[in-house]
């Protein structure tokens, strides 16, 4: 049984596309079930997993969830991280946070893909003939050691 309806799905995977499209930044998403040690630790093996932190400008963001756990993370790039710092990622998890406490698993990752899609269009607005680098798909963990 998937995390997410077909319809979620496609609601998720079209505001990341609508984000990048107005910017040369990557957004990706990552729901699981089970993160047996710590949200960030997990989110940051993925985003090597994923080689988010290959992108030309290293502006990639992941946002990291994992249902029955209740737990979640987003993270940056250093290339956005030196330009938006620790408060926005601090803001967009209380923003995400307030829909994942009224069971609104969509909500949150639209509110966290909204609010980096902000910034990394403030910070690396779209020119011209833009490459999408990495894949607009939503990755379903399986809770699992990463290869």
């Amino acid at each position: 049984m998937h995390l997410l309806t077909e319809e979620e799905q496609d609601r998720v995977m079209f505001a990341i596309s609508v984000a990048e499209n107005r910017t040369t930044g990557e957004i990706r998403v990552v729901v699981e079930r089970k993160c047996k040690g710590d949200a960030l630790d997990r989110a940051a093996d993925y985003f090597r997993h994923l080689a988010m932190h290959e992108t030309s400008l290293h502006h990639g963001v992941l946002i990291y969830v994992a249902t029955d756990d209740h737990k979640f993370a987003i993270l940056g790039d250093k290339g956005i991280h030196e330009k938006v710092g620790d408060g926005f990622w601090e803001a967009t998890k209380q923003a995400m946070a307030s829909h994942f406490k009224q069971d609104d698993l969509v909500g949150g990752l639209l509110a966290g893909i909204e609010q980096a899609g902000q910034q990394l269009k403030t910070h690396f607005p779209r020119l011209g003939d833009n490459v999408n680098e990495l894949p607009d798909d939503i990755i379903f963990g399986d809770g699992e050691a990463l290869d």
